[in-house]
């Protein structure tokens, strides 16, 4: 088995918080080390980058130069990396990215996993094996897996959907339950659905797209097509969940910002035996008409200290797609606290935020 072999050379003087320090790691297999530093070593410069440290290697050697504290980030993500290529994970820019935000969360105090980074548990997919990118999306698969009805709120790019897709997924593949079913409500900003053309099907499937992408990436085509065919794999609109008792199965409640408060009720009373849910959404993007109360941030309100129900809220920080588009998303949280206070009513008295 490979192995990372670490000698450290911390500063003699300093406090501990700006203390310099340098480790030096040793890797004994020289197919996976090419893969670990990427081509051209792009992925040293990045992790120098974000990391903030210093790295040098010299043949099967890496030294890890800085800050104390960004020495030990730069050092787990390594460590979490080299384990998943010996795992047969492979290395790419978007898990490098992952790994340094596991690593700055674990060693920042923003989570404590209760294992060694490399060891935490993924979601296993027949497609491979889905770990967490971020420490938000390592609680969120916990939840995932300890609640009944677990609830997912956030921008776009945080995993929300996808991971919860991917557990209901595994949980079918192990026989935990007997079928998936995937709704969204069909509003969308400015459209009727009644304007599209083509039948009812025709008509709600560009909605349920992103179900559909999420499920091709966690299952093979011919199987997707099968199980969807079976029956196994159900995705409709929300509107057709009414009257419904969804027994033994795991239900996702996608952009659930757009529900009323009706339809939210009406979803989460259907929870049968053996089954569970997941409810998705982004409460800053609501696509209701003006004056209507959106359904997502009434149950978060009214659910929050439920027994048997689990909420995970994500911020602009724990968006794992592009880079630029977690800093899109927090331009927009900033515009959106800075215009709110200024906002007035009719009268021309301060309304506030809301």
């Amino acid at each position: 088995m490979n192995t990372i072999l670490a000698a450290r050379h911390p500063s003699p003087s300093g406090p501990p918080s700006s203390e310099s320090r340098s480790v030096t790691l040793q890797f004994d297999d020289n197919a996976l080390l090419a893969q670990l530093f990427g081509e051209f070593d792009r992925h040293l410069s990045l992790l120098e980058k974000q990391a903030g440290v210093r790295l040098s290697s010299r043949g099967n050697r890496l030294t890890i130069s800085g800050n104390a504290e960004r020495t030990q980030v730069a050092e787990e993500a390594l460590r979490s990396l080299w384990h998943g290529l010996e795992r047969g994970h492979g290395c790419t820019i978007a898990l490098v990215e992952a790994a340094i935000r596991m690593a700055q969360g674990a060693v920042e105090g923003e989570a404590e996993p209760r294992l060694p980074l490399r060891d935490l548990p993924q979601i296993r997919t027949r497609k491979g094996a889905i770990a967490p990118r971020s420490p938000a999306q390592a609680a969120y698969m916990e939840i995932l897996s300890k609640h009944e009805i677990s609830f997912g709120l956030g921008p776009a790019g945080t995993g929300k959907t996808y991971l919860a897709v991917a557990q209901g997924v595994a949980l079918l593949l192990t026989g935990q339950v007997e079928r998936i079913v995937l709704s969204r409500p069909a509003v969308e900003a400015g459209e009727r659905l009644g304007f599209l053309p083509g039948d009812m099907k025709e008509k709600v499937d560009p909605y349920l797209r992103p179900l559909y992408d999420a499920l091709n990436d966690m299952l093979p085509g011919d199987q997707l097509a099968r199980r969807m065919t079976a029956g196994e794999i159900e995705i409709a609109p929300l509107a057709f969940m009414r009257g419904r008792t969804l027994a033994h199965c795991f239900a996702i409640l996608d952009e659930a910002q757009n529900t009323t408060p009706a339809q939210m009720k009406m979803f989460l009373t259907r929870l049968g035996e053996g089954s569970r849910m997941v409810v998705t959404g982004d409460p800053s993007q609501i696509d209701l008409p003006p004056g209507q109360p959106s359904g997502l941030v009434e149950a978060a309100r009214i659910l929050e200290h439920v027994p048997g129900i689990g909420f995970m809220r994500f911020s602009d920080t724990d968006v794992v797609r592009h880079p630029l588009v977690g800093r899109i998303v927090a331009a927009y949280s900033r515009a959106e606290a800075e215009t709110a206070p200024r906002k007035r009513n009719w009268n021309g008295a301060d309304a506030g935020p809301k």
